[in-house]
């Protein structure tokens, strides 16, 4: 099959497109022939080997995929022809067929199609985690998403509002990326530059209930700022590449909270939880009350590229490589 696989750590720049033998099946496994698969920052780390779980040299890139059952076990709860979404762990995504366990398979809506189903797991669980366990989202509060035009951000700009949120800010950097976030369902969208002074104007001094934070950098103590009283930052990444610290003394003359939200590692301890995420979010789907994501797609040719767009900053919505 051909695939899109890393032999040695030097950047998205060093992945290749090869052909290599079919993963064998194995006990639990559910055989997918890939039609299409999600890029995701976790990504652009693993080819540098930076991510916190780094596969065997030489690995295949990607840990989402979408596409249609060839072979399940028979006590699965998908059949060979389902049409289905699937993480891979640790990789092995980007190929022309892929082997994902059992319990991480799951039967895709009919009215969201393979392409934007790689899109969704990923990005969208995350973001429910986020919102849900982490964030404690209640009804009516008011939701700011920074690097709002990126995968995690148009994710939250989707969901938000389904999950509960009254209102949801964006922060982008470029009048091109404002309109990606306007288009994904924003309330409202302010640019980098100022943007905790027209949050506070916004939202007539009170400030955010949550603020959700994938980029990191020297913005975070400005989102502390921008809290309202019993406010939550979640913390989910450092796309921006430098890790911020936080002086407590914030936290407690605010009565703010600052908050972790890996949801990876949360799947890998909590089993059984990717199935209940799943359950509240496929009717959402199913029913439109969640738009599917509108992805950005590139051909496996360009896989390469289309990963590097993470790293560069340059892509906005999901990206999303198809294989079929």
């Amino acid at each position: 099959m051909r695939a899109a696989q890393v032999s040695k750590l030097e950047g998205p720049e060093s992945i290749e497109i090869v052909d290599i033998p079919e993963p064998a099946a194995y006990p639990g496994g559910v055989v997918i022939d890939v039609h299409a698969a999600g890029v995701a920052f976790p990504d652009v780390l693993m080819t540098r080997g930076l991510y916190q779980m780094k596969p065997e040299l030489p690995f295949v890139v990607g840990g989402e995929v979408a596409g249609i059952v060839r072979e399940a076990p028979a006590d699965a709860h998908v059949r060979a022809g389902d049409r289905v979404v699937a993480l891979t762990l640790l990789g092995n995504a980007m190929g022309e067929v892929a082997v994902a366990p059992a319990q991480m398979v799951f039967r895709l809506p009919d009215n969201v199609s393979l392409e934007a189903g790689a899109g969704i797991l990923f990005n969208d669980l995350t973001v429910h985690f986020c919102l849900r366990n982490r964030g404690r989202l209640a009804a009516g509060e008011t939701v700011l998403v920074h690097g709002a035009a990126g995968g995690i951000g148009t994710s939250t700009l989707r969901m938000a509002a389904a999950l509960g949120a009254g209102r949801v800010i964006a922060v982008v950097s470029t009048e091109a990326k404002a309109e990606v976030a306007r288009a994904n369902g924003a309330t409202d969208v302010v640019l980098t530059d100022g943007w905790l002074a027209a949050v506070k104007e916004l939202t007539g001094g009170r400030g955010v209930d949550i603020v959700l934070d994938p980029v990191g950098g020297d913005r975070f103590t400005d989102s502390i700022r921008s809290l309202a009283s019993a406010g939550r930052l979640l913390v989910v990444g450092f796309t921006a590449g430098e890790i911020p610290t936080v002086k407590v003394n914030r936290l407690l003359l605010k009565n703010v909270e600052v908050t972790g939200a890996a949801w990876g590692e949360w799947v890998m301890t909590h089993p059984g939880y990717l199935a209940e995420q799943w359950a509240e979010v496929e009717p959402l789907l199913a029913t439109g009350k969640i738009a599917p994501p509108q992805p950005v797609l590139y051909p496996l040719a360009r896989a390469a590229e289309a990963v590097a767009s993470l790293d560069n900053r340059t892509a906005t919505g999901k990206v999303v490589v198809t294989l079929r």
